[in-house]
């Protein structure tokens, strides 16, 4: 019985999300998101949802919350009730990219990036960009903007985007 409880909770979030989205459901479980989020992938929540925190104008991609130390198991028979569970909270202003994994008890200040694949262990401070594992300091959000400035493309709003790209670039 308690299988198929837990098979039929499954299948309501799924459901969830294919109607309103991960945002909704992150909601829907408790956690805390912002304004003007999004959400792009597969983003998983781990078993705590309802101790993230998700500031404003936060993009994730593909990626996975944890709030818990899984690797206490390894003590369960000397401490049967061991649990290690922790909050994680993002700032506003936060892009992570794709399939990062956030770990417990861990906080990313505002106006950072993640770079994809980085695994987060521990606090980010706010005004960085960050990738690895674990993640470290790369620059400074200024450094990072000067040097997006500078590669900039200007294609938002094209009607001729990939048109425009495959010349640019000189492909094909």
């Amino acid at each position: 019985m308690i299988k198929l409880l837990h098979f039929y909770e499954k299948l309501k979030n799924k459901l969830h999300v294919v109607f309103f989205g991960r945002i909704s459901l992150l909601r829907k479980l408790g956690g805390k998101v912002g304004s003007n989020c999004r959400f792009i992938g597969d983003i998983t929540f781990g078993s705590e949802p309802y101790l993230i925190e998700i500031g404003n104008n936060v993009s994730i991609t593909s990626s996975h919350f944890v709030n818990h130390d899984g690797g206490v198991w390894v003590f369960r028979q000397d401490f049967p009730d061991i649990d290690v569970i922790k909050p994680i909270c993002i700032g506003d202003n936060v892009f992570i990219g794709s399939h990062c994994i956030i770990m417990p008890g861990v906080t990313i200040g505002s106006n950072v990036v993640v770079g994809a694949g980085s695994i987060i262990t521990k606090n980010l401070e706010s005004n960085g960009v960050y990738a690895g594992v674990p993640a470290k300091f790369i620059k400074s959000l200024d450094d990072y903007k000067k040097t997006s400035l500078e590669n900039n493309l200007n294609t938002k709003g094209l009607l001729t985007k990939k048109n425009y790209l495959i010349n640019h670039y000189k492909v094909r």
